[in-house]
């Protein structure tokens, strides 16, 4: 299904290709981390395509930095697909943990992080820009929410107390992460252990 607002094309196997390259060469791109990186016009040039092949597979910056993101995010995949629905609370956090510690140091995940860089900052500005790509970040939340509900499912816990370690799990790996990529100066299996042991309780306290 395609996403609202994105402008349609006839499907052929040239366009296609277009395509796909236009979306991993933007992820490559992306991922270096230069500020540089995050245009349309640049990602075209380095793949031998010009701005209007961007409109035509996309329609404006705004479509093409939606897939991109629709793209890392079929990619991704969902929590609950990673995690034991019969396992004990204890090891369902520590999975997740697990997952985003590996997932931030991912080539997509760099890619995403150097886009958002660049996107303006209020939420009201994003949206007024940028409608496809908003829409599509907007999605990411609600959809780790739900990932988070289902991977908790037939767990004895409060569902805002869920709602609220998904919000806030995200930002904690993102600094355990950092201080992992600029060279840690604490023991960061101990840091996931406490972070474990911290959600853990919190959740269990709802019992």
């Amino acid at each position: 299904m395609s996403q609202p607002g994105t402008v349609q094309r006839r499907p052929n196997r040239r366009g296609h290709a277009t395509r796909e390259n236009m979306l991993e060469a933007a992820l490559r791109a992306l991922a270096t981390g230069d500020p540089g990186s995050v245009s349309a016009n640049r990602i075209a040039r380095d793949i031998g395509a010009t701005w209007g092949a961007v409109k035509y597979q996309f329609g404006d910056v705004d479509g093409f930095w939606a897939a991109v993101l629709h793209r890392t995010a079929e990619r991704r995949g969902d929590v609950p697909a990673l995690t034991d629905s019969t396992a004990p609370l204890r090891e369902r956090v520590a999975q997740i943990i697990d997952i985003l510690y590996d997932g931030l140091t991912a080539t997509d995940s760099k890619a995403i992080e150097n886009l958002r860089m660049a996107l303006p900052r209020e939420k009201f500005e994003l949206e007024r820009l940028y409608p496809l790509t908003a829409a599509e970040l907007s999605s990411w939340g609600q959809g780790w929410i739900a990932s988070c509900q289902t991977a908790f499912a037939a767990i004895d816990v409060d569902p805002e107390r869920i709602r609220e370690v998904a919000t806030f799990i995200p930002g904690a790996m993102r600094g355990i992460v950092s201080e992992r990529q600029l060279g840690a100066l604490y023991d960061l299996d101990l840091a996931r252990r406490g972070l474990t042991n911290a959600i853990v309780a919190y959740l269990e306290g709802s019992r």
